[in-house]
């Protein structure tokens, strides 16, 4: 994963990981806490997702995506996937980028540590319809727009 992969994970503030049950029904389920641990692979909390640890175990491929909703890009990951549980000694090398997010306000569970095999875009179609008049500052005005967000005033900096 490039520093773009991992830039655009930054501004992203939900991801949503996909996963297969055993009669291979899709479950689809927002992560907050998540973060990109090194150059392959991607750490999500488990604080409330017994169905995405449960599904995991049963079949480890997953897709994991994430978009910049003003922006209106990101990526989607696939790969495999495994939990790591709290008494694993592993679990606090796994779990440490996202104890840094939470510290005591979620109680993680366990960490699904994801092996990304394969990274492709998330691209609106505006920009592919409409290239020539399609940026990033425009797609940002017309999603904050929609919305209702208004722009941060500059109040210098902080102190």
């Amino acid at each position: 994963m490039n520093e773009s992969v991992r830039e655009a994970a930054r501004r992203s503030v939900l991801c949503w990981l996909a996963t297969v049950d055993a009669d291979g029904q899709p479950n689809v389920s927002p992560k907050e806490v998540w973060a990109m641990a090194d150059d392959e692979h991607v750490v999500v909390a488990h604080i409330a997702s017994p169905v995405s640890a449960r599904n995991i175990a049963l079949q480890p491929r997953v897709c994991l995506s994430f978009v910049d909703v003003f922006v209106q890009k990101g990526f989607k990951l696939k790969g495999t996937a495994h939990e790591v549980l709290a008494d694993d000694p592993a679990f606090t090398r796994w779990a440490a980028p996202l104890l840094a997010m939470v510290g005591q306000r979620f109680a993680i569970q366990s960490v699904l540590v994801i092996r990304v095999t394969s990274v492709v875009p998330i691209v609106a179609p505006s920009y592919r319809f409409y290239p020539d008049e399609t940026t990033h500052a425009s797609q940002t005005a017309s999603a904050m727009r929609m919305y209702g967000v208004q722009p941060a005033k500059n109040l210098g900096p902080v102190k």
